[in-house]
């Protein structure tokens, strides 16, 4: 049976996913922890799915920019004990943490189509705009786990890209409303 690829995301209404947390490249950098009243249920998907995850995948941008934080945070232990695969053609092993656990780079597409089809559970995506963008466009992605936040951000790295291609349906398997606005949502691609 495939492994399940699982996309996660803070993401705006217009849905740019660029600089939720501080990250210095965006006009609007830190929009999730900006004039968004606190509610911690609403953040009780990030704490779910590392359960519910066996290893961790992301693109070389959003590697170099976790790799140097989150290996030290308590909150991240259950990713940082599990397996990561950093989708890059520039990385090498010389550039990976020591501290971080084990992490195998993997060079193209159909790399992540392989590792798919590997034993184990479910793999999650994080961060990584442009990876999330190209593993859509070929199909790769299984599910959506979205973090919907009450804002527009107007320009940005976007989760979707606007490849001109068939039309792809989702099916919404949980929802929810928060009293502070934010929205989980919960898709399975429909194959």
């Amino acid at each position: 049976m495939p492994r399940t690829l699982i996309t996660t995301a803070f993401i705006s209404l217009d849905g740019v996913v660029d600089s939720p947390g501080g990250e210095p490249d965006h006009r609007s950098t830190g929009w999730t922890f900006t004039d968004i009243p606190q509610d911690d249920a609403s953040y009780e998907m990030k704490g779910s799915e590392q359960d519910e995850a066996t290893a961790m995948m992301m693109g070389r941008v959003s590697y170099q920019a976790f790799s140097p934080v989150w290996p030290d945070m308590d909150f991240f232990a259950g990713y940082n004990a599990m397996p990561k695969f950093v989708v890059s053609s520039t990385l090498s092993e010389s550039d990976l943490v020591t501290n971080w656990g084990e992490t195998t780079i993997l060079r193209s597409l159909d790399d992540v189509a392989a590792v798919k089809e590997t034993d184990g559970g479910p793999i999650i995506i994080h961060g990584s705009a442009a990876l999330n963008r190209n593993l859509s466009d070929a199909g790769l992605i299984d599910r959506y786990h979205l973090l919907v936040f009450p804002l527009l951000l107007g320009a940005g790295k976007r989760l979707f890209s606007d490849t001109d291609k068939d039309k792809q349906m989702l099916r919404l398997v949980d929802s929810r409303t928060y009293s502070n606005g934010l929205q989980k949502q919960v898709f399975d691609v429909v194959r």
